[in-house]
């Protein structure tokens, strides 16, 4: 390794010790860390902040004719929780072979493995084309970053492919569900609760609203690898007193798509479902799907078994990533998911990521941009 390339596991410890978790963000620190290493290896940096103090960074750097390849990473992490840690989650702690800490597998081992592959690319001066890095900020809550770059002209410019390095063990996945969160909000007519008959309860409308969702059949076949549609009522609140009859009530309901689906045809769907309900789209992220049979994809899945030391099995994620917004900016292309660390271990207390599969990513990722862009 050059000396002037970062060393991956000592960089997402360095990561893991300035504190992302969103709320708030952080991303800013996070990006003044990086920005340096990847201006350093010949990268032009652009910043987008779709909010005051919560940039996105967009690195580049052109080498040949072709169109360039994207890395997609996130720089926030979730909270910590209630659940008390047994070691500092900022301490970027290395032991027994892991790397511990908020984000250590979602996804600043992830992150730091990108970076450093895309600084050893840029030292052995591709032929073919180049490489954008999109590391965003806000991914935690709905991909507002990827979003917001994805609205603004020019900002994420062109890309035949995309890798998205969520925590995946390593193992390519081919895509993944897509979200659609809606709001259904009920009205009533408040009254005494001791004469309920004199009222329209608006939380008896919401509650029979949920059980209709949950168990209404959509019709829709399931995805051969993703599984069906769900669908998940996960908030349900409404009244103001116990001893009112409620004249106001609302549920969120969390459906996971498939690819293909239209967002705008399901929720017409809900429409029809709760005639009663006033709805409001909380979430609207795609699903991605790319067949293994697409040349791109073959090629990172014929990479990742010199690797692995078998072919993986098609296969993909039931949660959405910042791939939704990239895939759609950037005409379809092609994207895969591919990232160190065990996906059940992301926004856990006492995080932690195995350092072998954060040097492991760097390898493949400098494998797959090298075949990609000709070094």
């Amino acid at each position: 390794m050059d000396p002037r390339e970062p060393a991956p596991l000592e960089l997402a410890a360095q990561l893991i010790r300035i504190n992302s978790c969103n709320p708030p963000g952080g991303e800013a620190a996070m990006a003044a860390c990086l920005a340096p290493l990847l201006s350093q290896a010949g990268y032009e940096l652009s910043t987008y902040e779709f909010a005051p103090g919560r940039p996105s960074l967009v690195a580049r750097q052109s080498w040949g004719p072709q169109q360039p390849l994207c890395f997609s990473a996130h720089m926030d992490t979730v909270p910590l929780g209630a659940e008390a840690w047994r070691r500092n989650p900022f301490g970027g702690q290395v032991e027994g072979g892991r790397l511990h800490g908020r984000g250590a597998c979602d996804m600043k081992g992830g992150l730091a493995a990108m970076v450093t592959a895309a600084c050893s690319l840029a030292a052995l001066k591709p032929r073919r084309a180049g490489l954008v890095l999109v590391l965003s900020a806000g991914e935690e809550t709905g991909c507002q970053g990827a979003f917001h770059l994805a609205a603004q002209p020019g900002a994420l410019g062109q890309a035949a492919a995309v890798l998205v390095g969520e925590p995946t063990g390593n193992r390519p996945l081919l895509g993944h569900k897509g979200a659609l969160w809606l709001r259904a909000s009920f009205s009533g007519r408040a009254a005494h609760g001791s004469m309920p008959q004199l009222g329209d309860n608006a939380v008896l409308k919401a509650a029979r609203a949920a059980l209709a969702l949950s168990e209404h059949d959509f019709g829709l076949p399931p995805h051969p690898i993703l599984g069906p549609l769900t669908v998940n009522v996960g908030l349900l609140s409404g009244g103001h007193k116990v001893n009112m009859v409620p004249d106001q009530a609302s549920l969120a309901v969390d459906l996971r798509t498939l690819p293909g689906l239209s967002h705008d045809e399901l929720a017409a769907a809900v429409a029809r479902l709760l005639p009663a309900s006033r709805l409001e789209r909380l979430m609207d992220a795609e699903a991605i799907w790319t067949e293994a049979a697409d040349p791109w994809a073959a090629q990172v899945l014929e990479i990742a078994s010199g690797f692995l030391g078998q072919a993986p099995p098609p296969a993909g994620a039931a949660y959405f990533t910042d791939g939704s917004a990239l895939q759609r900016a950037l005409g379809h292309a092609p994207t895969l998911l591919l990232g160190p660390g065990r996906p059940e271990q992301a926004h856990t207390a006492d995080e932690w990521c195995a350092a072998a599969e954060i040097g492991q990513a760097v390898e493949m990722y400098l494998a797959i941009a090298r075949a990609w862009c000709g070094a």
